[in-house]
């Protein structure tokens, strides 16, 4: 508009002559500046668009996943296949522990009352408790969920603060260790009939160690199915596994070789059957089992710290 009013009212003379020199380069200024100065704007924007800095995306590089390297893929792969041994291995002492219990008729109401005191119920937590924790190092390690491993690395870390725990423990109370497991033996000839699997493990125990009962032969007079007062054929009688020779003819095994043996005297007895208990001699293998014991104990240790490192080395790579 100002170039089109100083271009229409030109005016005369030598002053509108000079006037409208002094408009028309000033006008044209006017009309040329905001184009220039946009397009150098525009210009300047788009070189500022494409000149960022990667670091001003910070989105772009939060969605791509670390690339790990052959060594942390290794590192994942083991831990997979670790985690996985293990759960394999939980789910088959699970499966154990359900089928005893199933066998035995634990499960229903009659027999409910005495499933705190069922061995296979341990055999059932283990079996649980592995297979859980494994499963999720297995799931974390393979689908690479910093909340399943932070998981399977704590629940690791509280059993082996248990483990030293309970080791501590067993050795400041050795003496109260060893009334409990008394009161046990005498709980698994008391129940000897009715719990097959109590009734396998007394006669593994007595077998391997030679022994009989828990002081002596005589405590099984405790049994209500081997007392002398029973109606059964097993009054005052001990189990088969008492015997020194268990077997007839070297091939059958001879459940009748104790019957009557709590009629004798020990001096005949002592022909028959083992005079001595289990209890001096359980002791007496556990004291020499002590190094073979605190081995096994190292070892599980190792092997769950091994879990652990893996676990973390892992974390560390998918969540720095």
């Amino acid at each position: 508009m100002a170039l089109g009013t100083a271009r229409l009212s030109r005016p005369r003379g030598a002053a509108g002559s000079g006037e409208s020199t002094w408009l028309l380069p000033q006008a044209s200024r006017l009309v040329e500046l905001p184009y220039s100065s946009s397009d150098d704007d525009d210009d300047g924007l788009l070189a500022g668009d494409t000149d960022l800095p990667a670091a001003e995306h910070p989105g772009v590089w939060c969605s791509v996943p670390p690339k790990l390297n052959t060594f942390s893929q290794c590192v994942r792969y083991l831990a997979f296949l670790w985690n996985l041994l293990f759960l394999l291995l939980g789910l088959l002492t699970l499966a154990v522990g359900v089928w005893g219990l199933l066998a035995k008729g634990s499960l229903g109401g009659e027999r409910l009352a005495l499933l705190g005191s069922d061995p296979m119920l341990l055999f059932v937590l283990v079996g649980l408790g592995a297979s859980t924790v494994s499963l999720a190092g297995c799931l974390g390690a393979l689908h690479s969920s910093p909340c399943l491993l932070r998981f399977f690395v704590g629940a690791v870390l509280a059993f082996v603060g248990l483990e030293v725990l309970g080791g501590l423990l067993l050795l400041a109370a050795r003496r109260r260790l060893r009334d409990a497991l008394r009161d046990a033996l005498l709980l698994c000839l008391l129940r000897y009939q009715e719990e097959p699997d109590l009734q396998f493990l007394v006669d593994e125990v007595q077998q391997s160690l030679r022994c009989c009962g828990l002081g002596s032969y005589r405590d099984w007079e405790t049994n209500p199915y081997f007392n002398c007062s029973a109606p059964g054929v097993q009054a005052c009688s001990v189990p088969a596994s008492c015997c020194l020779d268990p077997w007839q003819n070297g091939t059958v095994a001879n459940a009748q070789c104790a019957f009557g043996v709590l009629r004798l005297g020990d001096v005949a007895a002592s022909t028959v059957v083992h005079l001595g208990g289990c209890m001096a001699q359980l002791g007496a293998w556990l004291r020499g089992q002590a190094g073979g014991i605190a081995a096994s104990a190292a070892v599980l240790v190792l092997v769950e710290a091994a879990g652990v490192l893996m676990a973390l080395k892992v974390l560390r790579d998918i969540a720095p």
